[in-house]
């Protein structure tokens, strides 16, 4: 594994790869994704929050410390070297299903100038291929009701409801 990147590139699916228009690469996020505009393109998907370079690595390395857990990944414009698409898969170890693993989907998003390109399901896809490669006996996401028809065009179901608890914008205790 290289030192500039979140896990192992052999996770990295060549069929997801070959299915991308051409000038686009996925892979495991790197170390010099701040300077590509990662955080950027996550910024349209959610609040961000202004993170420096030095917190940015702080959790890079957190995540790479952590690389049979957490699989983020990035869809990179070589040509422009600028992120476009992300998402992540953390791997949650259980008790049941004799300690089974559970794939976890998270923070997928395209920026703006590249949709239209289907580099959302390429990123649903290559998580997908983590979740199975690393042993997960499923693979599930929370999603709002608009994006149903996205996630089903991508083989998920719908499945049980989802509940949230938001803690106040307070000072919060950190892990």
């Amino acid at each position: 594994m290289s030192p500039n990147s979140a896990f192992s590139a052999k996770l990295i699916s060549p069929d997801v790869q070959a299915r991308l228009p051409k000038g686009y690469v996925v892979r495991p996020l790197a170390l010099d994704d701040f300077h590509k505009g990662y955080l950027d393109t996550l910024s349209h998907l959610t609040t961000v929050g202004t993170l420096t370079e030095a917190q940015y690595a702080e959790r890079f390395r957190y995540l790479q410390a952590h690389n049979t857990t957490y699989f983020p990944i990035v869809i990179e414009h070589v040509a422009k070297r600028h992120i476009v698409a992300a998402g992540t898969i953390f791997v949650e170890r259980k008790f049941v299903h004799a300690n089974g693993l559970v794939g976890h989907i998270e923070d997928i998003v395209s920026h703006r100038e590249a949709r239209g390109l289907h580099l959302g399901q390429s990123i649903i896809e290559q998580l997908k291929h983590i979740g199975a490669q690393t042993g997960c006996y499923k693979v599930i996401l929370d999603c709002s009701e608009k994006n149903v028809p996205f996630y089903e065009k991508c083989g998920f179901t719908r499945k049980e409801v989802e509940m949230a608890w938001y803690i106040d914008e307070a000072p919060r205790a950190k892990l």
